[in-house]
């Protein structure tokens, strides 16, 4: 599956754009602000119906406008498809496949897997633990899309315990009661360990692998390391008893997976803590180009790569490096100032596509 068309209109500063992908490489070039990165947002809104910069999606309709639009083509196997996401702030998010409403692209069969690289996501490096487990839910509902009701059981479980214990701690209810949300939490929360950790454990070896070719200089680890040590369900059920007069005085519940962590190492040191910025960047993108490869193994398709401005700051080397991973497979678009700056960005090969002030003119290739 890849995307052959996206169209943005009255988004960010797109006013009205119509872009035609490459099969392989497809280059934005432009200065600065004239709307690369708007494009980049616009393709992984309509391919996922959400923003992938800003949790207040107001912030997508133009200035002045009323409603964003944005409409990606696809082709797969079974031919060309059409998803459509509009927003009006105030109402329902209409997200439409074929022509048809549906309530979201999730479930969507031709919904196309999406991995984007902006500078401001380094924070899944180097911020908190939070951000690690969020993204490694999704690898693991973009690997095993039936397995997403693992994490969403868990996280109801876990609010109705913390809502007992607010009761329990004003009078209102007996300790007691929580029993049966131990026991309901216990059972989701190693549904989601075992999930996580099987992710875990194919991104790994991968996670090594590339993030050599992108030239980090010495050993690179990921790692799973939930809070609890429990092997099923009734020994994790046995650790929130133990701890449940600690939760009583803290007033929510302190110990399962939503207490993990993943862990991202260079040398046997942490990223997060020790790394410059240039191997957190590395790093980062080693991660991507490893859930790409494993992706690409279990659902035999690889997701179209979002990458923004990521060779600004890298070398000479680290872009070939770069580069010669996404011509290895799959469907990429990078964002750029200058098209000097990706090597081979004027091959045959490769779509251009130049931005200036929000409009956008599809180049030929010399």
């Amino acid at each position: 599956m890849r995307v052959t068309r996206v169209s943005a209109r009255d988004f960010r500063n797109l006013e009205r754009v119509e872009a035609t992908l490459g099969e392989a490489v497809t280059v934005v070039h432009g200065p600065n602000g004239a709307g690369k990165t708007n494009l980049l947002e616009a393709l992984y809104f309509g391919c996922t119906a959400r923003s992938c910069r800003t949790s207040n999606e107001r912030e997508v309709v133009r200035f002045g406008a009323k409603v964003a639009r944005v409409e990606v083509e696809v082709e797969a196997e079974d031919g060309a498809h059409r998803l459509d996401v509009g927003l009006e702030p105030g109402e329902a998010k209409r997200v439409r496949v074929d022509g048809a409403a549906i309530a979201g692209p999730a479930g969507a069969e031709v919904r196309p897997l999406v991995s984007v690289f902006m500078p401001d996501r380094l924070d899944l490096v180097k911020g908190a633990p939070a951000l690690r487990r969020a993204h490694l839910d999704q690898l693991v509902t973009a690997l095993w899309p039936s397995r997403a009701a693992n994490r969403t059981a868990y996280s109801r479980a876990l609010a109705q315990r913390n809502a007992l214990i607010a009761r329990i701690r004003a009078g209102a209810a007996a300790p007691g009661l929580l029993d049966p949300w131990d026991a309901e939490l216990a059972q989701a929360g190693i549904a989601v360990m075992a999930d996580r950790a099987e992710a875990c454990s194919l991104v790994g070896p991968r996670f090594a692998e590339r993030a050599g070719d992108l030239g980090l200089p010495d050993d690179a680890t990921l790692a799973y390391r939930p809070r609890s040590r429990a092997a099923d369900a009734g020994a994790l059920r046995d650790e929130l008893l133990e701890r449940r007069e600690e939760d009583l005085a803290r007033g929510f519940s302190a110990h399962g997976p939503h207490r993990d962590e993943v862990w991202l190492a260079h040398a046997g040191r942490a990223l997060r803590a020790y790394g410059s910025q240039g191997q957190q960047r590395l790093g980062l993108l080693a991660l991507l180009f490893a859930e790409r490869d494993v992706l690409l193994e279990a659902r035999g398709q690889p997701p179209l790569m979002l990458l923004d401005d990521v060779m600004s700051e890298l070398d000479s080397a680290r872009r070939e490096r770069l580069v010669e991973l996404l011509m290895g497979g799959g469907q990429s678009v990078i964002t750029t100032t200058d098209l000097d700056h990706v090597p081979g960005g004027a091959d045959e090969t490769v779509t251009a596509l130049a931005v200036m002030s929000g409009r956008l003119a599809q180049e030929p290739v010399a």
